[in-house]
C-alpha cells in the first residue's frame, strides 16, 4: 500500500521539468539524466530566460540554481510565486553555497515558496527523490 506521496512512483515518466542552471554542461547533464527517467525536460541559463520560457509553458516542477548570473534563485522563485499560472508549481533549489546548509537559511528557502533545497554536487538519485517528494503523486 502506498503512502500517497510522490516518492512511491517508480520513475518521472510523463512529468514536465524545467531547470534553471547557468552552467551549461551541468544543466545538460541533469536534463539528459532526467530524460532517461522519462521526464520531459526544458531549461534556461538565466532567470530572465527562465521567466520568458515559463511564460509559454507550465511544467510539473522547476529546479533552480540558487546563484544565477542575473538574479538569485530566491528572487526568481518569488517572481514565479506571483504568477497566477506558476504559483503552485513545485520548486527545488540546488546550490553550491554552504550557506544553505544552516537550518535558519534553509527556512529562507522554504519562505520563498520552494519545496526543497539540495547541495551541490547533486546526485541524479537525490534530485529524482527530491522531485518525487515535492511533486503531487497524481502528477507522476
Amino acid at each position: 500500500m502506498g503512502t500517497g506521496c510522490a516518492a512511491d512512483a517508480g520513475t518521472l515518466s510523463g512529468l514536465s521539468l524545467f531547470i534553471v542552471e547557468d552552467d551549461d554542461h551541468f544543466r545538460e547533464t541533469l536534463m539528459d539524466a532526467m530524460s532517461l527517467d522519462g521526464a520531459d525536460m526544458a531549461g534556461a541559463g538565466t532567470g530572465r530566460e527562465a521567466l520568458e520560457a515559463l511564460s509559454r509553458r507550465v511544467p510539473g516542477a522547476i529546479i533552480i540554481d540558487m546563484q544565477l548570473p542575473d538574479m538569485d534563485g530566491l528572487e526568481l522563485c518569488r517572481l514565479l510565486r506571483k504568477s497566477e499560472r506558476l504559483k503552485d508549481v513545485p520548486v527545488v533549489f540546488i546550490t553550491a553555497s554552504v550557506r544553505y546548509s544552516d537550518p535558519r537559511d534553509r527556512a529562507e528557502v522554504l519562505r520563498s515558496g520552494a519545496g526543497g533545497c539540495l547541495s551541490k554536487p547533486v546526485s541524479v538519485e537525490d534530485l529524482r527523490e527530491e522531485i518525487r517528494r515535492v511533486v503531487p503523486l497524481k502528477s507522476l
